[in-house]
């Protein structure tokens, strides 16, 4: 990796892309970090989150590089395009017209299915800063000397307005840079700026873990154990994300004039993690539902194992992390989510009928429906397998927290791990695939 950093450093026109690329991130840090949204006391509202312990809140804190426990410009950060991105290959799906455009329009086709995932987020936004402002408008915490302070001191119509503006501001320009990324810089945008935000929260991590055990709240054998597991845990992530189920092709040779075309022996590819991380975003999202309408009525569960404040209060503690109930519903949607996502990218009929139209086949099995069905057969092997493995790591930290209060802070440390690992070795591809079209030595020679 870092032999390719330093090759693509020694090319101008990738040299340019890089420091543009580091440009957009400090503009995104900036306004992580920096820019408070108007009339909100971002004091109060980390102190609130802090307090209700709520997994989905801190899923986005950690997602937002904390912007959204400090109530920054950007403290919704990609979650609107994210969802946005998730409705609108649905919408693709459900609609034949959609399908048609995206499929026969080309690049044009690329270029409006981008527009309408633009005006999904930008409204997306209006709803979700809607929800936060609904959510903290009547919130106070109540600090050690007894005296409370309100997040919002008198909330009325245009405080509202400028508060929600804000939010739904923040999250299209985080979109733009992401969008000024891939044009101008180096790989995805969007999933750079989702890396930079949960990398910019490993020094609060450490501190909090190296204050956990000079307090003696935790062993320090107990803390290497689990440097060692994350570290066995990032090795496994990337051998899975490289891992593939080849099929092997068979193409009937062709005689055109006085040449002879085809004959060739090739194979499809089928990754074993196709998906990415998506199925785990989208499984979090759902999951910690209950919670987050529990919250936006201005109220907080007890917390699993803690004493229930009614019928609804033990609900939604059944219902969020760490309680059973939340890890099985957890891991059976991320399976769910997994198998449609597969299903979604990889259609067995459509490439069946593409290698018949290119004369070729697989061996063993005739053109068409029985390529078709062996293909569809193969891949819920190779999903089930995959969706496996995002289960295990996103539920893992959940369990382990269990066991051990201070190292609570983890229990989000499988989905994090994943992205970061995943958006790493996507840029580099992308940065040896740039190396490979400017710098062609190692053919020549």
């Amino acid at each position: 990796m870092f032999e390719t950093i330093k090759n693509a450093w020694s090319i101008k026109e990738l040299r340019k892309k890089i420091l543009f690329t580091l440009l957009i991130i400090l503009i995104v840090r900036i306004g992580m970090g920096t820019i408070t949204v108007p009339y909100v006391n971002p004091e109060a509202v980390g102190l609130i989150f802090n307090s209700t312990n709520n997994q989905f809140f801190g899923y986005l804190s950690l997602l937002s590089g904390g912007a959204f426990q400090s109530m920054t410009l950007f403290a919704m950060s990609i979650t609107p395009y994210i969802n946005a991105s998730i409705i609108v290959q649905l919408l693709t799906i459900a609609i034949p017209a959609l399908e048609k455009m995206v499929k026969e329009g080309g690049d044009e086709g690329r270029k409006k299915q981008a527009a309408l995932t633009r005006y999904v987020t930008v409204a997306i936004g209006l709803i979700q800063g809607f929800a936060y402002y609904t959510a903290i408008k009547n919130q106070s915490i109540q600090l050690t000397d007894g005296s409370y302070v309100d997040v919002l001191e008198n909330p009325n119509v245009w405080k509202a307005f400028v508060i929600i503006a804000s939010f739904a501001a923040g999250s299209a320009i985080i979109m733009w840079l992401g969008e000024q990324i891939n044009s101008y810089g180096i790989g995805n945008g969007i999933s750079i700026i989702l890396f930079v935000g949960i990398i910019s929260r490993i020094p609060s991590i450490c501190v909090s873990l190296y204050a956990n055990v000079a307090a003696g709240t935790l062993n320090i054998f107990v803390l290497a154990a689990v440097l060692l597991a994350f570290l066995a845990v990032i090795i496994f992530i990337v051998f899975v994300t490289d891992a593939e189920r080849r099929l092997p092709t068979q193409y009937a040779k062709r005689v055109v004039g006085r040449k002879v075309y085809g004959g060739q022996t090739s194979f499809i590819p089928l990754k074993v993690n196709m998906t990415g991380v998506m199925p785990v975003i989208f499984a979090s999202s759902i999951v910690s539902l209950p919670s987050i309408i529990y919250s936006f009525c201005g109220k907080t569960a007890s917390g699993f194992g803690n004493e229930y404040n009614g019928f609804w209060d033990a609900v939604i503690s059944w219902l969020s992390s760490p309680s059973p109930v939340y890890v099985v519903l957890y891991f059976l949607m991320i399976i769910g989510f997994s198998f449609f996502y597969a299903y979604t990218q990889f259609n067995p009929i459509e490439v069946a009928n593409n290698l018949k139209s290119q004369g070729g086949s697989i061996p063993g099995y005739r053109p068409g429906k029985p390529t078709a069905d062996y293909i569809s057969k193969v891949l819920k092997k190779v999903t089930i397998i995959g969706a496996g493995f995002l289960g295990f790591i996103a539920v893992l930290p959940i369990i382990v927290s269990v066991f051990s209060k201070s190292l609570s802070g983890i229990a989000l440390g499988g989905t994090t791990v994943l992205i970061v690992v995943g958006v790493a070795l996507d840029t580099v591809k992308a940065m040896e695939a740039q190396i490979v079209m400017r710098y062609h030595k190692g053919f020549l020679d």
